[in-house]
């Protein structure tokens, strides 16, 4: 399907709050304790990203040049039309398949701008206690919110939320994910976004 500039909203999973917290730092490092229990057997991470000012978007683009991205609203510049995105800010910017050594500058790169990232990889480890054996692939992610308290980046927030995500018939993944890294659930599980 050719690049619309316009988002579509495709479910691979649901995903479900386990911290938030003011310290990046700790988000960071729960992302990697649920990281080191996971198989991380094609390892890649998706960026997104809400631009409203020129100083992040030059930033951002230095880091993932070659990412897509597409005016909010009913404005129809996009990287695919190959619009200058200065000119229509704001701007959402997505760029998937990423190397994870890409996460920290991204971070650096966002500054205050709403953005996420998610760890896409093989599969959550076996769960016997709740029943269930791997957890595959459309349900094997961990997601960083980076100054939004939501997967579509519409809630803003001075903090960092890390979701778990779990396939909808295996919810209760989602707690016992979080047990074994000393944490909670702290909200609802919902429909990730992509």
């Amino acid at each position: 399907m050719p690049f619309t500039g316009r988002l579509v909203v495709v479910s691979s999973s649901y995903a479900q709050p386990i911290l938030r917290t003011a310290d990046l730092s700790e988000g960071l490092c729960a992302v990697g304790r649920l990281l080191e229990i996971a198989d991380l057997g094609d390892l890649e991470v998706d960026f997104d990203v809400r631009i409203s000012s020129t100083r992040p978007l030059s930033a951002v683009l230095a880091v993932l040049p070659d990412a897509e991205w597409w005016a909010e609203g009913d404005r129809d510049g996009s990287s695919e039309r190959r619009d200058d995105p200065s000119a229509f800010l704001p701007i959402r910017l997505r760029r998937w398949a990423g190397a994870p050594e890409m996460v920290k500058p991204f971070l650096q790169a966002v500054g205050d701008s709403p953005a996420t990232v998610r760890w896409d990889f093989t599969a959550w480890p076996e769960a016997p206690e709740v029943g269930l054996g791997v957890g595959g692939s459309r349900g094997a992610f961990v997601t960083l919110c980076f100054h939004t308290r939501d997967l579509d980046l519409e809630e803003p927030a001075a903090d960092y939320t890390v979701f778990v995500h779990v396939k909808q018939v295996e919810a209760e993944r989602a707690p016992w994910l979080a047990a074994r890294v000393g944490l909670r659930v702290i909200g609802d599980l919902v429909m990730a976004p992509y």
